[in-house]
């Protein structure tokens, strides 16, 4: 067992509210540690420590800045592997997938160091007689980034070394299912040379995340998650004056097209549906197959799908891991069940699968299938956020691009 600080100011704090969370390990089901849930309080210790950091860390040189972002460029090389098992450990993600997320979060360093060639200014002479324009950059204040669980080193990698890299402190409240990303990353913030107090980070639940659309001293929301708390935190965040960043949910399609190369579609499909277990907020969930291609597509999938290596990602060799918690577990199985309720067609019933010895108790579902799936079926209207596919059938391409468009959802679409 291990306890997750929050880190304030430059060091770790443990909570004091007395209310924490279990962490668990997915591919196992065991606790394996517990995190801190801050309250109203030590929210805000956290803004202040941010908000009297970034009288200094403003006026710091561009170029110094970018210094130490240089310097926590090399130190996310030098940990690699250790953030890599993190994340298969706390996420449930595979090795490979988990590599790739910090890798993603890696190319955002590298562009926020080469951030002071974005923050030029711009001037315009005699855009009127006598008149001359002029733009400047300035660092905004204190950003709060509430960030979710299935990418939790990316998300933050999207936004803190941006904010910080422009002048901004930092608060980071990260997901409560898997903190431990964020607390690392702090740490390695300051091992670069970050002062003290540009990057918080506390943990918690609708408490924290509350207190910080509130605070009169965080000029700056972002966030990552489902379309409700989106709603919320956009809402709230911009009633106190607040500029937010609030993305949210989406049902992502890919049509098929009759002279589609099945081979290349079935291999991007498999990793676009099945990849990270279907935990991506860019998953591909509805395919839409037009014309006659319909058959020999689902035969594809579902005979690639049965062939995936599911199972812990601490094994290289795996494809597929669990999903985060046995809830969400519970939630995936349900929509499954629904899907057969309301009359598709489940060719892959991911809900029988059993993993290897040592993780009887992970919480894993299977890569799922569904055919003949309508616009009416809840499998089709929802964000499942699992291994599930349906597949929808189209006559033509402009029907294909109808259903897309109709969807609740603002789509990614191939």
């Amino acid at each position: 067992m291990y306890e997750v600080d929050h880190f304030i100011d430059g060091e770790r704090v443990p909570g004091r509210s007395g209310r924490t969370g279990d962490i668990f390990n997915p591919a196992t089901g065991e606790i394996q540690g517990r995190v801190s849930f801050a309250d109203e309080g030590e929210v805000d210790r956290a803004v202040a420590a941010a908000r009297s950091a970034f009288e200094g860390w403003s006026q710091v040189p561009i170029v110094k800045r970018v210094a130490i972002l240089f310097r926590y460029r090399d130190l996310l090389l030098e940990h690699q592997e250790e953030l890599t098992e993190l994340l298969v450990k706390e996420h449930g993600k595979v090795w490979n997938d988990a590599a790739g997320e910090i890798a993603r979060g890696f190319e955002v360093v590298e562009f926020a160091c080469g951030v002071p060639q974005v923050l030029k200014g711009e001037f315009s002479e005699q855009v009127g007689e006598g008149i001359d324009t002029w733009s400047v950059r300035q660092p905004l204040g204190v950003v709060a980034g509430i960030t979710p669980f299935n990418f939790p080193m990316m998300v933050p990698l999207w936004s803190v070394p941006i904010a910080i890299a422009c002048g901004n402190t930092y608060v980071l409240k990260p997901s409560e299912r898997d903190p431990s990303s964020g607390l690392r990353l702090a740490e390695l913030f300051s091992e670069a040379g970050l002062p003290d107090g540009v990057f918080n980070v506390v943990h918690g639940d609708r408490e924290a995340v509350d207190r910080l659309l509130v605070h009169p001293d965080v000029d700056a929301i972002t966030f990552v998650g489902s379309t409700p708390v989106a709603e919320h935190i956009h809402r709230t965040g911009t009633e106190h004056n607040k500029r937010v960043q609030a993305l949210g949910g989406a049902k992502n399609h890919a049509v098929v097209m009759p002279d589609a190369d099945l081979d290349q579609t079935v291999d991007a499909l498999i990793g676009a549906a099945y990849g990270s277990a279907g935990e991506r907020c860019m998953a591909i969930s509805a395919a839409v197959a037009v014309g006659e291609i319909g058959d020999a597509l689902v035969d594809r999938i579902a005979s690639t799908a049965q062939s995936l290596k599911v199972g812990d990602g601490m094994d290289r060799g795996n494809e597929m891991g669990p999903l985060i918690t046995r809830q969400h577990w519970e939630r995936v199985r349900g929509y499954i069940d629904s899907g057969v309720e309301e009359g598709a067609t489940l060719v892959v019933d991911g809900r029988g699968f059993r993993p290897e010895a040592g993780c009887e108790n992970g919480f894993f579902v299977g890569a799922t299938l569904f055919d003949h799936v309508t616009p009416e079926m809840k499998i089709y209207q929802d964000e499942i956020f699992g291994p599930v596919l349906v597949v929808v059938r189209a006559q033509t391409f402009d029907q294909a691009v109808r259903l897309i468009n109709d969807n609740q959802y603002a789509n990614g679409t191939a």
